[in-house]
């Protein structure tokens, strides 16, 4: 059906309020009350004012609404089934099942779900990825919708991304604030004092609007409103938690939890019973994205020995493949540093600066990859931990975003340890699906930017501040997933592996050893994960299994630990000295905090030293 009057909206609410609570009352678990806050909302925004084809949710000109308070699932798939994508069979039977995708949060295993949401204070930072695209790169006139709780205003990203929306005019972007007052464990910070909210928002440079969430005229007002703003609009909708159902409505102690038999039944029955409306919304708009010309990569070339930090081939690499129409840059205000501003220069009109907000850094990265853009963000590595738990979701969103982390380890010198990343390979290594990556020459380093962009899922580099010699030849391969021996004979007695930094350590630990008439072999391991097990087998099976790994990081989930797993995975025994960084650093010259933290050359040398003799 086509709902054209109020009292037909006001059917859809009461169905998508009954549908929350049958499918969590037969899940057994769920977030039903706060479903029934919002379902007025959505009525109102998917019968009139959301532009979308259901059945081609791939559609270019198709709105986005993205679910920022993720709980209230049972109300986003009571949607989809209004919409005729979702069977009724499938809400009540699949809802939070194992295997099913009607998933407890939402995740893009639904084709209707652009990013997964369930860690609060996400969704709306990833709508201004989104709606970033769709103003500056797609120029189409979707809008992007975000349901967001008010608990999660208590959150510092969601100020992150009211700020960058503003400060970039995102108008395409309208967040509906669904402030029904009560959180997990009672009032929310500020509960029903809306004036407060609007307070807040107008200071961040957003359009604020104060509604009655339940009354249908006056949100559909506040949503044909958005049309002929200026600028990002924020209406903050005043609800009550578990609306149209008495005996927990506006009530303490029913956050996350299904109403049990025989409440459920007599919650349907003061909604007016079970419905089976099928309703169409308006259509989207026409049109394609733009079309960015895309030319040939022509990668930067490094002659043998000449000094070149990874930073530096890192950005320099990256404005090369801005040759692809696709690809775009984000910055946390540090691209002089990160030479992010290699890409800035030569691409102005695809690079975008979140200046100190790395969660919205992260976010506006995914939220780009939803509308299929190849995102790039920079920062230092120390700094991408702030966002750790958006690199955690943006796997769960499915997304593929390459993030580049410069200024790691002790190398950095005389900052000290606040800007010493020592724990990032391990942060990186743990999310599903990874890519780590850490080059130890300008000449790697370019070929594995080229090759972030085609790979899935979250892939991350790690940079070095300082300059060292170019190792390799400008034609030289680096498939991620293997590793490279640049010292080797029939002589080797022990095997050095170091990357970054650490690498040029253990070239010099092996020409001290030479001195002595020690062979070592040296393997660059400029893949950390996925890692080349048959590189690590040949090289311990060629040198009586004797290795010494070297690390500019903390002994925990870096270079050793990736090692050791894979020789643990196969089940081959070595014997391995560990060198890494074990104490708190200070300030220092580079090479004064390494031989402190035990991983400069002479101590590769001595522990080399001693695997031998034991």
């Amino acid at each position: 059906m086509t709902v054209q009057t109020l009292d037909e909206i006001r059917e859809l609410a009461a169905q998508l309020r009954v549908d929350s609570i049958r499918c969590s009352s037969a899940a057994g678990s769920g977030h039903p009350t706060s479903s029934m806050s919002a379902a007025d909302l959505m009525a109102v925004l998917m019968a009139r004012h959301l532009r979308y084809d259901w059945q081609r949710p791939d559609t270019p000109a198709n709105d986005h609404l993205i679910f920022s308070k993720g709980h209230a699932s049972p109300l986003l798939y009571s949607m989809f089934k209004a919409a005729g994508v979702v069977s009724d069979e499938e809400l009540m039977t699949g809802y939070r099942r194992f295997g099913s995708r009607l998933e407890g949060h939402p995740t893009p295993v639904l084709p209707w779900v652009d990013v997964a949401t369930g860690s609060l204070g996400q969704g709306l930072p990833d709508g201004v990825g989104v709606a970033l695209a769709g103003r500056y790169l797609d120029e189409l006139p979707y809008r992007v919708w975000v349901l967001c709780g008010d608990s999660e205003t208590a959150e510092g990203s969601m100020w992150e991304a009211l700020d960058k929306a503003a400060y970039y005019g995102l108008h395409n972007l309208t967040a509906i604030v669904d402030v029904n007052r009560l959180g997990q464990r009672g009032p929310t910070e500020l509960g029903w004092d809306l004036e407060a909210y609007a307070r807040r928002i107008g200071a961040f440079g957003c359009r604020a609007v104060v509604i009655d969430g339940h009354d249908l005229g006056e949100i559909d007002r506040a949503f044909s409103g958005v049309a002929g703003a200026d600028r990002p609009t924020v209406i903050l909708a005043r609800t009550r938690k578990g609306r149209g159902f008495d005996e927990v409505e506006d009530r303490e102690g029913w956050h996350g939890r299904p109403l049990p038999e025989p409440m459920a039944e007599r919650a349907i029955i003061e909604l007016g019973g079970e419905r089976h409306l099928t309703v169409s919304g308006p259509s989207p708009e026409g049109g394609s994205p733009r079309a960015w010309p895309s030319g040939e990569v022509n990668l930067p070339r490094y002659e043998l020995g000449a000094k070149v930090a990874t930073r530096l081939a890192f950005g320099q690499a990256l404005a090369a493949l801005g040759a692809r129409g696709d690809v775009v840059a984000l910055d946390g205000e540090v691209d002089n540093s990160t030479h992010l501003e290699e890409f800035a220069k030569a691409h102005p009109e695809r690079y975008f600066e979140m200046f100190i907000a790395e969660q919205q850094l992260i976010a506006a990265a995914v939220g780009l990859s939803v509308r299929g853009y190849v995102p790039f963000a920079a920062t230092f590595a120390a700094f991408l931990t702030r966002a750790h738990d958006f690199i955690r979701m943006s796997a769960i969103s499915q997304a593929n975003i390459r993030l580049c982390g410069s200024h790691a380890g002790t190398e950095i010198g005389a900052d000290g340890p606040s800007q010493m990343a020592l724990e990032d390979l391990a942060m990186m290594r743990a999310i599903h699906g990874s890519t780590v990556l850490y080059p130890s020459d300008a000449t790697s380093a370019a070929s594995l930017v080229a090759q972030m962009a085609e790979r899935e899922g979250v892939v991350y580099m790690r940079t070095t501040r300082g300059a060292y010699p170019v190792l390799y030849k400008p034609d030289e391969a680096f498939p991620i997933g293997g590793a490279k021996v640049l010292r080797s004979s029939p002589d080797d007695l022990v095997t050095l592996i170091g990357a970054g930094v650490t690498l040029h350590n253990c070239l010099a630990a092996a020409d001290r050893l030479a001195r002595d008439g020690i062979s070592a072999r040296v393997v660059d391991l400029y893949s950390v994960k996925p890692i080349s097990t048959q590189a690590l087998l040949e090289a311990a099976s060629a040198t009586g299994d004797r290795l010494v790994v070297a690390e500019d990081h903390y002994p925990a989930g870096g270079l050793g630990g990736a090692v050791l797993e894979a020789f643990n995975d196969v089940g081959h025994p070595v014997r391995l000295r560990h060198l890494a960084v074990r104490g708190l650093p200070g300030s220092g010259t580079p090479a004064e905090l390494m031989e402190a933290a035990g991983i400069s050359a002479s101590q590769i040398a001595q522990a080399a030293r001693q695997l031998l003799s034991d």
